[in-house]
């Protein structure tokens, strides 16, 4: 069964996911996961695929846009179809991908600004429901 982890970060900045989600993108990658990040829009994808080209001036995340490079090791992708993707779901999105139970974990990362928490509350709740195991990760500092 899918395992579902949440990421609650102590920001209000909702750019803070972006740059929590490729710290923890590189931190899977160099463990061997391949990682599925669902964006919620074209503008937030673009922002995360600069994020991931810049954020650590000494590592390189080899990563690709879902619609070109579909069996990439880091997919950035929007819509309705993860492809093969089954290993981890780095959910950036307001709401819970329908594909969310082929993944072994997702990841949902929370900030503390009031539509981001509210629709985390959400998603917390339907997996509850749906069964899923759930861990909370309280980070003290970015």
């Amino acid at each position: 069964m899918t395992k579902v982890d949440f990421y609650i970060l102590p920001s209000a900045d909702p750019s803070a996911r972006l740059d929590f989600a490729c710290k923890l993108t590189e931190k899977a990658w160099r463990m061997g996961h391949r990682i599925y990040l669902h964006c919620s829009d074209a503008a937030q994808r673009d922002d995360l695929d600069a994020r991931l080209w810049a954020f650590k001036g000494e590592s390189f995340v080899p990563h690709g846009p879902a619609e070109s490079e579909p069996d990439s090791l880091i997919v950035l992708g929007l819509g309705d179809d993860c492809g093969q993707h089954q290993d981890l779901l780095v959910n950036l999105d307001l709401k819970v991908p329908a594909f969310a139970n082929k993944f072994a974990r997702v990841a949902e990362v929370v900030v503390e600004d009031p539509t981001i928490r509210a629709a985390a509350r959400e998603s917390f709740r339907f997996y509850r429901e749906q069964g899923y195991p759930l861990q909370d990760h309280r980070l003290q500092r970015l």
